[in-house]
């Protein structure tokens, strides 16, 4: 089977080059506002009686389109409205559909922390999303080595953004640093795009007890979403179950309120 990732990151690399050529480092420095108040998704995590981190996506490469028209000016305040902690907006063109001016409409429309979920495997890609208005960016275990990923993640915190880090598997446990403010578990394998949450029960004994865990992909019910947190997560980024649906902002407000019930 072709390798999803792979594919990916070597479109990724030819991309990030073209955007270099076409704004320079500097000029997105000057874009950055270095004193806007700081938004912590970690303390919105840990605080949430849901943890829900609410996705804002058009496309997946194994699904195809899942929402070609969604306005990010329309589904990320309703997703405020209707009680997330957090917003994940994917910012993946080709694969994804989404841009970086996703998260510059939404910004001034949401007071909640914003993740920007790409596949980042270079510094520029950190001011990009800063000067856009991110507060967190995702890094990738499966995408980066390990001194990469402590690289990537100095410079992060160097501007004010905090960093999710994704893993999949035991084998990435080595990623896993005290600089990292959140640590996720894809139950989604990104080499072949089969997902599976049980994943994320397998890997909650696996890493620190004290740092805040989140389980990415495949969550659609309520019921799986307090298991997960009597596994000790806290952050559940859920997208693709939202959506799909006609209206995303109500369809996370019916899970919440199916989750709270006992």
């Amino acid at each position: 089977m072709k390798d999803i990732l792979e594919e990916i990151i070597a479109y990724k690399r030819i991309e990030v080059a073209a955007q270099k050529e076409a704004v320079s480092i500097e000029q997105l420095i000057r874009l950055c506002d270095f004193d806007a108040p700081r938004i912590s998704m970690k303390a919105s995590l840990a605080a949430s009686p849901t943890g829900i981190i609410a996705e804002f996506k058009r496309r997946s490469p194994s699904k195809g389109w899942i929402k070609q028209e969604a306005d990010a000016s329309i589904i990320p305040p309703a997703y405020e409205r209707a009680g997330a902690a957090a917003l994940s907006i994917l910012t993946d063109e080709k694969f994804f559909g989404g841009s970086l001016k996703d998260i510059q409409v939404a910004r001034p429309l949401v007071g909640l922390p914003i993740l920007r979920k790409d596949f980042i495997i270079d510094e520029y890609q950190l001011y990009q999303a800063k000067a856009v208005g991110a507060n967190a960016v995702l890094l990738i275990a499966a995408c980066l080595t390990t001194d990469e990923c402590q690289a990537l993640t100095r410079k992060a915190h160097d501007l004010g953004l905090e960093v999710l880090l994704e893993t999949h598997s035991e084998s990435e446990l080595a990623y896993i640093t005290p600089d990292i403010d959140m640590v996720g578990v894809n139950n989604r394998n990104l080499g072949t795009f089969h997902t599976d949450v049980q994943n994320s029960f397998r890997m909650a004994e696996l890493l620190p007890p004290d740092i805040l865990k989140v389980s990415e992909s495949g969550i659609s019910h309520p019921d799986t979403v307090r298991q997960l947190r009597e596994a000790g997560f806290r952050g559940f980024l859920i997208g693709e179950t939202f959506m799909k649906t006609e209206e995303p902002g109500e369809t996370l407000r019916q899970l919440i309120k199916q989750t709270a019930r006992r």
